[in-house]
């Protein structure tokens, strides 16, 4: 069964898709916790990074936050990765927050969930 965010990708679902490319899709979050909040999605369903395959090119990811902050004109953001439920994950679907436009805590912003 197709995850939410594969309903965002394939335009099923409505979303302010700020960046995509042909390995990802960026968005923002609809619950920000921050005053950037956007979410990073691969186009493969991969759970989470507990599940990411050895092989491949996984970079895509990063590559995407680096030209998604550039884009945005931030010079300081926070990637993060939240893998299993006990961590905050609640879309099984391997994604990254690129969290900026403020300043953001030490050990993170306060009350950062998950979307």
């Amino acid at each position: 069964m197709p995850t939410l965010f594969t309903k965002i990708i394939n335009r099923e679902i409505p979303a302010e898709i700020i960046y995509e490319d042909s390995h990802v899709v960026a968005f923002k979050d609809i619950q920000p916790q921050a005053p950037v909040h956007v979410l990073i999605v691969p186009r493969q369903e991969v759970v989470s990074i507990a599940e990411l395959p050895e092989e491949g090119d996984h970079r895509h990811l990063l590559n995407a936050a680096k030209k998604i902050a550039e884009q945005l004109g931030l010079s300081s953001f926070r990637l993060v990765i939240n893998t299993g439920p006990d961590a905050g994950q609640t879309v099984f679907h391997l994604h990254m927050h690129l969290l900026g436009g403020d300043q953001l805590g030490h050990f993170g912003v306060p009350g950062f969930g998950e979307s």
